[in-house]
């Protein structure tokens, strides 16, 4: 939860306690129950932060005149629905990836069960993507980022290969759009830093507690620079 003008728990070395919401299993887990549920009533699952996050997104798109033939991909795409919704508003070149095949296979489930054959999943890692992941004019993470931020194994080491992977996925100013509840405005700054710049903060709902106000959700948008390989050697 970010308090305006408060340190939130993203500064220093290990600024969150480990979670099991950081672990492999743990999605693994959920997405079998989700997927389950799916089959069994047609019901979705969870949208995380909310439907409105998605309208957010779509609308800052549309306001961009983002053309509809971009390249966009979903970094952590769970249920694929966020996909759903965008080639519904007319985007044409949608890839979501998942490194837990039963939320590939939920979110596969969900297109056909929509009628949006042009969407394409796959299983990744974004951690450690494959060649043929490259390109992308737009990439989206909504949570996925707080989940890396919890894994009990290094935490801080799979923050900077997440940077890594989004400077070798994403064009050169290419769009990345992060929804988190876990860091502030100030803290994605720093820990994107290195080749990007941010362009805006978008609108999410406030709070006031004890005479201050907060964000409970921050939306960012960033833009990567126009630099070269060499930002990659700068994380390490």
């Amino acid at each position: 939860m970010a308090v305006a003008g408060e340190p939130g728990p993203g500064r220093g070395e290990a600024p969150f306690s480990p979670s099991v919401l950081g672990t492999r299993e743990h999605w693994d887990a959920a997405y079998e129950r989700e997927l389950q549920t799916f089959q069994d009533i047609g019901d979705t699952g969870e949208i995380w932060f909310g439907e409105e996050s998605m309208v957010r997104l779509i609308r800052w798109m549309e306001k961009r005149k983002i053309p509809l033939d971009s390249s966009v991909l979903d970094i952590g795409t769970g249920n694929g629905v966020l996909l759903v919704e965008l080639a519904k508003s007319g985007y044409t070149n949608l890839t979501g990836i998942d490194y837990s095949p039963s939320a590939i296979l939920l979110s596969k489930q969900v297109k056909e069960k929509e009628g949006m054959s042009n969407i394409k999943f796959r299983v990744e890692d974004f951690l450690a993507p494959s060649a043929e992941l490259s390109g992308f004019q737009i990439c989206i993470d909504k949570g996925t980022f707080d989940a890396i931020s919890l894994n009990p194994e290094n935490a801080v080491g799979k923050r900077k290969q997440y940077v890594r992977s989004l400077c070798s996925v994403l064009k050169p100013e290419g769009f990345f759009l992060i929804t988190s509840c876990n860091w502030t405005k100030e803290e994605l700054l720093n820990e994107f830093r290195e080749g990007f710049e941010v362009l805006e903060e978008l609108p999410t709902p406030k709070f006031c507690f004890g005479g201050r106000i907060g964000n409970s959700v921050t939306a960012l948008v960033f833009q990567r620079k126009k630099v070269g390989p060499c930002i990659l050697d700068k994380l390490d």
